[in-house]
C-alpha cells in the first residue's frame, strides 16, 4: 500500500505539504489507474509495476494530514496490509528541494501526519519516501512555508523531483530498501 500524505481541498493542492499526494497522482498517470472514493476516507486505485509484477495499492487520504493515521489504518485493516508492506510519502523539511531519502520506522521528525499513522498502526515499522522541500526562508514558520505553493523555480523542477519519488516508490516495491537506497540516495561530498 503507497500512501501519498497531503491536506484535502483546492487550497492545499499544490502545496509543499502535498507532495506526497502529487506522487500518488503521478504513479496514478504512469499506471493509468484511477482513484475513486473508498469508504476508509482515502481516495484508493490499484496499479502492477510490471505485467506479473507486484500490485500497488495507490491511496490519498481525503482526510487532514494531521490526522492522516484514521485512513490509513482503515485501509490496512480492510485490506490486510501489514505496516511492514506500507510506503508513506511525504514532504520533508529537513531535506533539500531537489532530495529525497528512504527508510524505515525511526523518528517522525516532528511530521504530524505521520505521528497520526504511527499512532493508529501502534508501529513506526513502515517504509517512508522522504521528498524534500527544504527550510523555510528567514524566520518563516515551518507550517506556514509546507501550506504555500512551491517558488516559480520550483515549478520548473517539481515534475522531475515527482517523477523521481514516483520511481523510488516503485523500486521499494520491487527491491529491497538497501538497493533503493543506494539508487536515490545522493553521494556524500567531499
Amino acid at each position: 500500500m503507497v500512501v501519498g500524505l497531503g491536506n484535502p481541498g483546492p487550497d492545499y493542492a499544490r502545496t509543499r505539504h502535498n507532495v506526497g499526494q502529487m506522487v500518488i497522482d503521478e504513479l496514478a498517470d504512469r499506471f493509468g489507474t484511477r482513484l475513486t472514493a473508498h469508504k476508509a476516507g482515502a481516495a484508493v486505485g490499484t496499479a502492477h509495476t510490471a505485467p506479473g509484477g507486484p500490485k500497488l495499492l495507490l491511496a490519498k487520504p481525503a482526510s487532514y494530514m494531521n490526522v492522516s493515521g484514521r485512513p490509513v489504518g482503515a485501509l490496512a485493516r480492510f485490506y490486510s496490509v501489514a505496516p511492514a508492506n506500507i510506503i508513506v510519502v511525504h514532504d520533508e523539511l529537513d531535506i533539500p528541494f531537489d532530495a529525497l531519502k528512504l527508510k524505515i520506522g525511526g523518528s517522525e521528525g516532528g511530521h504530524n501526519g505521520l505521528k497520526s499513522i504511527s499512532q493508529v498502526l501502534g508501529t513506526k515499522d513502515y517504509l517512508r519516501v522522504r521528498v524534500g522541500v527544504g527550510r523555510p526562508p528567514g524566520r518563516q514558520p515551518a507550517a506556514d512555508f509546507v501550506l504555500r505553493p512551491f517558488s516559480a523555480a520550483e515549478r520548473e523542477l517539481l515534475p522531475l523531483h515527482l517523477d523521481r519519488a514516483a520511481d523510488a516508490v516503485v523500486d521499494l516495491a520491487t527491491a529491497s530498501l538497501e538497493q533503493a537506497q543506494q539508487k536515490f540516495h545522493p553521494a556524500p561530498t567531499r
